[in-house]
Formats: C-alpha cells, sequence, structure tokens
C-alpha cells in the first residue's frame, strides 16, 4: 500500500512516539493489563493512520471530454441549486462529497481545463457535513475553465478534525482528470459549483469514488 507524502512525517513522528510509550511499559509493567491495553490502542492508531494516508492509484482512461468526475472519496450530502455568490454571482447546482478519516483523503482534479483562480480563506472548523461550513470553514476555492467556457468552482473545506488543506493547483496552470488537486487532512468536504444546465448522475447519499465516480455531465 503506498502512502501520501501528506503523512510521511506524522506516521513516523507518530510511531516513534508510540514505539516509546510501549517499550516504557513493556520494561516496567509488562504481563499488566495496561501493557496489552496500550499496545492495542497504539496498533489501532497506526492503522487507522495507515488508511487515511493511503494513496489509491487511479487512472481513467476512457471518459468523455464533458465528464465531470468525483474530486474526492466520501458519501454526496448536497445536491441543490444555490446562489453563488462569492464569484459567479449567479445560481449554480452545488454538489458536496463529505469525507470521514475513514476515506482516502487525496483531492482530485474533475474535469479538463485550465485554473483561473485560486485563492485562501482562514475560518472556523465546524463539522463539515454542515451546509454553513461552506461559507464559514476554513477553505480554498479553485476555478477550472473549460475550453468551451464553461466554468465550475471546487471548494476543498476544512472539517471539525482537519487542520491543514494542500492544493497542488495554481492559477493558469492546465490541468486534467487522473491529476491530484490536493489534499485534506481528516475530516473534511470538497464542495463542486456547477452550470445550471449540467446534469448530475448522483443521488443524496451515494457513496462516490474519487477519479472513478461519474458526478455529472456538461450539456453542449
Amino acid at each position: 500500500m503506498k502512502i501520501h507524502k501528506e503523512g510521511n512525517n506524522l506516521l513516523v513522528y507518530t510511531f516513534i512516539i508510540l514505539l516509546l510509550l510501549n517499550y516504557t511499559l513493556y520494561r516496567i509493567a509488562y504481563h499488566s493489563l495496561l501493557f496489552y491495553f496500550i499496545l492495542l490502542i497504539s496498533i489501532g492508531i497506526l492503522l487507522l493512520l495507515l488508511n487515511f494516508f493511503r494513496c489509491p492509484k487511479r487512472i481513467i482512461k476512457d471518459y468523455h471530454a464533458n465528464t465531470v468526475v468525483a474530486p474526492a472519496d466520501g458519501t454526496v450530502v448536497v445536491i441543490e441549486e444555490v446562489m453563488e455568490n462569492d464569484y459567479f454571482h449567479e445560481k449554480r447546482i452545488q454538489v458536496s462529497i463529505f469525507m470521514t478519516i475513514f476515506n482516502a483523503h487525496i483531492n482530485w482534479v474533475p474535469c479538463d481545463g485550465k485554473v483561473t483562480h485560486f485563492s485562501y480563506q482562514k475560518g472556523r472548523f465546524l463539522a463539515a457535513y454542515l451546509p454553513k461550513s461552506s461559507a464559514e470553514n476554513e477553505r480554498t476555492s479553485i476555478i477550472i475553465e473549460r475550453e468551451n467556457g464553461y466554468q465550475i468552482l471546487v471548494r476543498q473545506i476544512a472539517g471539525a478534525m482537519a487542520k491543514r488543506i494542500a492544493t497542488y493547483v495554481k492559477t493558469g496552470q492546465e490541468c486534467s482528470i487522473n491529476q491530484q488537486l490536493g489534499f485534506i487532512k481528516f475530516g473534511s468536504r470538497v464542495d463542486l459549483f456547477l452550470p445550471l444546465n449540467t446534469k448530475i448522475e448522483v443521488n443524496l447519499g451515494d457513496s462516490v469514488r474519487g477519479n472513478k465516480t461519474k458526478i455529472a455531465q456538461f450539456i453542449e
């Protein structure tokens, strides 16, 4: 299993701390219930972190140019028409994907195009599944413009436990499906704001996989 680069330091530090803790308990309390309890907890923490920072290799070879793929693993928690007032100042279809700590937290580029805007906003750390987290939480906003002029807004949102958002694209850069957009550490969410004439291919409550599940189709 490949580990994502965002987890390397945390995994090393966590392993060293847990190793020292368990070695100390082994020396002073071997065969005690406390030793075995802490050992089991330590193994559980390491397995959880390994699962969280896993880096699945996903390559889409055959896809239609108008396809929008899921930018993250998780559950679809919002599909609704909203007024997007930060950038477009018009109505858009919002599709939101909530990631738990059990999901891989890589974010993927949802469609081919050019990054025309990137910004970062400080904010709160509300639970990412709450509707107001899209406007109040710490977040990044990325606008991708396709060759036909269609623009979509991708928003990475920090959750109650997420303390770091990494973004790997920048303004002026060409981007495409199969490319990593970024990474959000621990529970978080990704929003898509799509044109109103976009055909949505998922339903509320659906489980989706980043760079694999078809989210929507642009209508020419």
